[in-house]
């Protein structure tokens, strides 16, 4: 079953799952997948907790121990979610020692009501580094205008950052510039480079899903026909700035002081259009270097039938440029759909956290003992 996902891995792409439950954890499942799925790493996001949550008992104990103490709704999820990032980094320590730091990583996200705010998710980040306390933990930030000065005083405090919800080529050579920026900071206070650690969360199919829907109102013969490419030639384009901005000279000084690169890492690599094959941004979008994180049907589905065939994004540069500008010529504004894409990923977590504060706050009400 898992050939596939072995050739990926042997590609040079860090398998890594885009769930975690406290099920997945004391079943055993989690353990089972790095074990014979070459899962390396685990991301989270407010909407993976939210289902976890509300889904089944596996958090009653802990929940029935929260409400005991009258603690604050805010503070319970905190609990819940870092016990959850803490047991699944404890899980994934050996990969971590194996790739000297580079992977067996679990990502666990700033309140995302504090994405306009830099100073505020820089205090989360800490605090959040502080409650997981795990080397093995990357802090999710997300990167909107206020979250880009936010990865770069965090990295240069020494914390692992995984840089979220990117759809732009533009934001995402932000993001590395502010991930250098802050590699300067650590290296100018005298910290460790070696174990500063970042990916960059590019996302994919949100991409295909609003540009198709533009050219599906446009029409024409020839706007069906770019149907389906936006989304690679966006990520491949993306994976051409990775090599030119880590190969710069700004790079090869911090690379003397043994820093890591920040990879990029395939954000949404779940295929929302049937039409598509459900393994697409896994087979086509395969270089060295990279990560996909999965939902655990495209690490199935991958396992069963994904065609790896070596690099799919080398040579792709001068098409992937094509294939836009030809979206673009048809009317379609990708500055528009990308800023977009931003807002609604912020709005889409937002909605998601407020949702986890109203099922976790009746979860504590319906746990909580009689007074007496």
């Amino acid at each position: 079953m898992t050939d596939a996902l072995k050739r990926l891995s042997d590609e040079g792409v860090a398998i890594w799952l885009d769930d975690l439950s406290r099920t997945r954890i004391t079943s055993g499942n989690l353990a089972e997948l790095i074990d014979q799925s070459h899962v390396v790493g685990v991301t989270t996001n407010p909407s993976i907790f939210q289902k976890a949550i509300s889904e089944g008992h596996g958090y009653d104990q802990q929940l029935t121990d929260l409400a005991t103490r009258k603690v604050t709704v805010d503070e319970a999820i905190r609990m819940i979610t870092t016990a959850d990032v803490r047991d699944a980094a404890d899980i994934l320590r050996p990969v971590f020692d194996a790739t000297d730091g580079q992977d067996g990583r679990v990502s666990i996200e700033v309140d995302p009501r504090l994405a306009h705010h830099t100073a505020a998710t820089v205090a989360e980040a800490k605090q959040l580094a502080w409650l997981v306390d795990r080397p093995n933990t990357l802090i999710k930030i997300p990167a909107t205008k206020a979250g880009l000065p936010a990865i770069t005083e965090v990295i240069g405090k020494g914390i692992s950052v995984n840089v979220t919800l990117i759809f732009s080529l533009e934001r995402y050579r932000e993001v590395m510039d502010a991930y250098l920026a802050g590699l300067e900071k650590a290296k100018a206070a005298g910290l460790d480079l070696s174990k500063i650690h970042s990916v960059a969360s590019f996302f994919v199919s949100r991409v295909d899903s609003e540009i198709d829907k533009r050219l599906d109102a446009v029409g024409t013969d020839e706007a069906k026909a770019l149907k389906g490419k936006a989304a690679l030639a966006n990520a491949r384009l993306a994976y051409e700035a990775y090599e030119e901005v880590f190969s710069s000279d700004r790079w090869a000084a911090l690379d003397k002081g043994r820093a890591n690169k920040q990879r990029p890492l395939w954000a949404s690599t779940g295929v929302k259009d049937p039409a598509y094959k459900d393994t697409l941004y896994v087979d086509d979008l395969v270089a060295p270097g990279t990560v996909n994180t999965m939902p655990e049907g495209t690490l199935n589905a991958t396992a069963d039938h994904g065609q790896i065939t070596g690099n799919t994004i080398a040579g792709t540069y001068e098409q992937a440029r094509a294939e836009l500008d030809a979206v673009g010529k048809l009317g379609v504004s990708y500055d528009d759909v990308v800023q977009l894409l931003e807002d609604e990923g912020v709005e889409k977590f937002e909605a998601a956290w407020i949702d986890l504060l109203n099922s976790t706050e009746a979860e504590l009400k319906r746990l909580a003992p009689s007074e007496g």
